[in-house]
């Protein structure tokens, strides 16, 4: 039970991430890697905010949330946006400006590790396991998070006009929608949902520079599993890794160690049997 209850955890904190990665590259076709140091450099405003300026949690969260989106936006329009046609200068571009953020959060506070407060202390006994209130939090708005995506795209102009974006570009500006723009708003969305997640997992796990390492590659291995482009397949595929790496940490010795590899190796497993991911598309009108 601990390990099933863990893994819809990790899995829905996963999805997250993976789900704002993928609409980015949906609308914008762009792989921008910098985005989980913006999920770190969220989690360092929050811990200033919080624990060195004493501001209110919440009031230190949504601040946090805002200035990191802010920086996130200010970074693709000033450095992306203009090189977007060129996939293989964004990739490198995108790794530059996340290795800058790294070495400017360093450089201020160091290596070492930082903690912030919880939002709620405490715990719950759920079917005999003791799960920490943070943890329930941070499952019930990271779920919320998913659904009101899921909502935005189905019901609203501008998610319909992502949507269209993310399946045929030329057709959309001879529509008269404005590709830039709509790239430029699912650019948002897709950060805004990484800052939410990091400031809800912030008081989980420690807060330090190079935390953005991970995630990134937890990203990359779930949204090709589960199919470049589809955000059901990143649904999915989020928490078949998550159980993954729950499993190797509750059965394996040295599981913490390495949890990250054996969640890569499902990935390459899978790839072998269906090389296009689970949910990879043939047609472009496919997608989202």
């Amino acid at each position: 039970m601990q390990f099933i209850i863990s893994g819809i955890l990790v899995g829905t904190a996963y999805a997250v991430l993976a789900i704002g990665f993928c609409l980015i590259w949906g609308a914008a076709r762009i792989v921008y890697l910098t985005y989980t140091a913006f999920y770190m450099l969220t989690a360092y405003f929050f811990y200033v905010l919080c624990t060195l300026i004493g501001l209110n949690i919440f009031l230190a969260a949504l601040l946090s949330i805002i200035i990191s989106t802010l920086i996130g936006i200010a970074t693709y329009r000033l450095c992306i946006e203009r090189i977007r046609g060129h996939e293989t200068i964004v990739i490198l571009v995108s790794i530059a400006l996340a290795f800058f953020f790294e070495e400017g959060i360093r450089s201020i506070f160091g290596s070492l590790f930082r903690r912030v407060p919880p939002f709620i202390s405490g715990y719950q006994e759920l079917l005999g396991v003791r799960v920490l209130n943070q943890y329930i939090l941070a499952f019930g708005v990271n779920l919320a998070l998913i659904i009101g995506l899921w909502l935005f795209l189905s019901k609203s102009k501008i998610g319909l006009a992502i949507r269209a974006t993310s399946q045929d570009r030329e057709i959309v500006s001879l529509m008269g929608i404005s590709e830039k723009k709509v790239s430029a708003v699912a650019v948002t969305l897709g950060i805004g949902l990484g800052t939410v997640s990091s400031v809800m997992v912030a008081p989980i796990y420690v807060v330090e520079p190079a935390m953005w390492v991970p995630p990134i590659a937890m990203v990359l291995a779930i949204v090709v599993l589960g199919g470049l482009g589809s955000l059901k397949g990143s649904l999915i595929a989020a928490y078949i890794l998550g159980f993954s790496e729950c499993a190797v940490v509750s059965y394996l010795p040295i599981g913490t160690f390495v949890k990250g590899a054996v969640a890569l190796l499902v990935m390459i497993v899978i790839l072998f049997l269906r090389p296009e991911g689970m949910f990879g598309v043939n047609f472009e009108e496919e997608r989202l």
